[in-house]
């Protein structure tokens, strides 16, 4: 299973286009679809201090990311990029209609993508030692 995602990189680069269509799209895409209503959020669960919508999408993004690129030399620019786009998505919703700034989702994409670099570097480090 863990190959099927470095075997086909289309699965990266077509998450990557859903997650930036759904993150620049003015309102809600999914509260269009699910509820009939472009101003209403689907929530998975309740937010704490961050929202948990924005975490599980780039804890998602990050590791088919990761997997994607396992066995690459590009994993450091594979970070740098997802700390950079789960930054600029954000910050894009200063301007987009219907969307706007909120610290907590920002932190959510930032914790999202930090848990899925810990979990690479972790399994990283078990198939070493495994080797």
């Amino acid at each position: 299973m863990i190959n099927y995602f470095t075997k086909y990189k289309i699965i990266f680069y077509l998450s990557n286009f859903i997650l930036m269509f759904e993150y620049l799209f003015p309102g809600s895409f999914l509260g269009c679809i699910i509820f009939n209503n472009c101003k209403i959020q689907p929530q998975l669960t309740a937010d704490f201090l961050i929202s948990t919508n924005h975490l599980y999408s780039f804890l998602i993004i990050s590791t088919i990311g990761f997997l994607t690129y396992k066995n690459s030399k590009k994993i450091i620019y594979l970070s740098v990029y997802l700390i950079v786009i789960s930054i600029l998505l954000e910050l894009f919703h200063n301007f987009i209609p219907n969307r706007s700034f909120e610290i907590g989702d920002l932190f959510g994409n930032l914790v999202g993508v930090i848990i899925a670099i810990i979990g690479f570097n972790l399994f990283k480090k078990y198939e070493n030692i495994k080797n």
